[in-house]
């Protein structure tokens, strides 16, 4: 079918990511290759509906491929939640002559494109934005990778201190619903235990698993823990449980919070976003909508919009296999 598509925009919504610059780049690039105008949409969806939209081309990108965040800023919009902010989205897109989307973020972000696509049939395509990695239909997320950088760094600090003073740190990472972050960063760090929400340690094991430690001659441990693991309400109410029980540790907290969602994106954030943002807009002009640009074995892939938000990210049972025997 002869490509339609003249005007495209690109918006970044949800939580921000190391890797969105470097993918809004590759968007406004692929888009000037191709001979296609493309817009800007200032913080996400509450920025199309209140029209906040800049002509972007080659030039208004240089110098941000290295750059955490994102330059078009990000927004929740309870507005676009309703029917009425969605229709004025939409409108405006009309009015400034955009003919599709390219829509970079997370779960959130594609429940809104998929609604909005059903609703008015306007072509959308996804990239995958978020450090947790929880999103189905790839591999690697935009973002994921420079996370487990910044956490490996922060841990082998922290390290550091817990040798020279003979503690046990917690470590709590990102991760409310998938533990990808602190099992990859737990077997990189050394960690002697790691727990994440998809597997239920039991309190009885970690202090099993602690006693080996101390037992076996090791005078400073470190335990990662994903924001969401179940085991305690909170890794504070952790630490107090496992001092009550083992009064031989000195325990230590350290959440590291924000600091995982910044700082300039690795090389292999760098190179997914820019190959993202090229199938993304390509797509969108071979016709296809409604799917999300991935990647599986080094192929750039597409999945359906709903496969992605439907879908859960399986953790990977070997690295679970691979921390317990690292843990001895």
């Amino acid at each position: 079918m002869p490509n339609t598509i003249k005007k495209i925009g690109v918006l970044t919504s949800g939580g921000d990511s190391p890797g969105m610059n470097a993918a809004i780049r590759s968007v406004v690039r692929t888009c000037a290759y191709h001979n296609i105008e493309c817009v800007g949409i200032y913080r996400g969806y509450q920025g199309m509906i209140e029209g906040d939209f800049k002509e972007m081309g080659p030039r208004s990108v240089n110098n941000i491929v290295n750059k955490g965040g994102t330059i078009l800023k990000s927004a929740r919009s309870k507005e676009f939640m309703t029917v009425e902010g969605r229709k004025k989205a939409y409108d405006n897109l009309i009015k400034s002559k955009i003919d599709a989307l390219v829509l970079i973020g997370g779960d959130g972000t594609f429940t809104g494109a998929e609604i909005f696509n059903s609703e008015f049939n306007f072509p959308v395509m996804g990239i995958p934005g978020t450090i947790d990695n929880d999103i189905f239909g790839t591999s690697h997320t935009l973002g994921y990778d420079t996370a487990l950088n910044t956490v490996i760094e922060c841990i082998d600090k922290i390290r550091d201190t817990a040798s020279s003073h003979n503690r046990l740190f917690f470590v709590e990472v990102m991760g409310r619903d998938a533990g990808h972050i602190a099992l990859n960063t737990g077997i990189g760090a050394g960690a002697q235990e790691i727990l994440i929400p998809e597997e239920d340690l039991g309190l009885d094991r970690l202090l099993e698993s602690l006693r080996k430690s101390k037992s076996a001659g090791k005078s400073s441990s470190i335990v990662v823990i994903s924001e969401g693991d179940k085991m305690g309400k909170n890794v504070f109410e952790l630490k107090d449980y496992v001092e009550e029980n083992l009064p031989e540790y000195e325990v230590r907290v350290s959440v590291l919070g924000h600091m995982q969602r910044g700082g300039a994106p690795s090389c292999f954030d760098r190179v997914l976003a820019s190959r993202l943002g090229v199938k993304a807009v390509e797509s969108l002009l071979e016709g296809k909508s409604n799917y999300m640009a991935g990647i599986f074995n080094d192929k750039i892939t597409l999945t359906p919009l709903d496969q992605a938000i439907k879908g859960s990210s399986e953790i990977d049972r070997e690295l679970l296999r691979v921390s317990d025997i690292m843990s001895t």
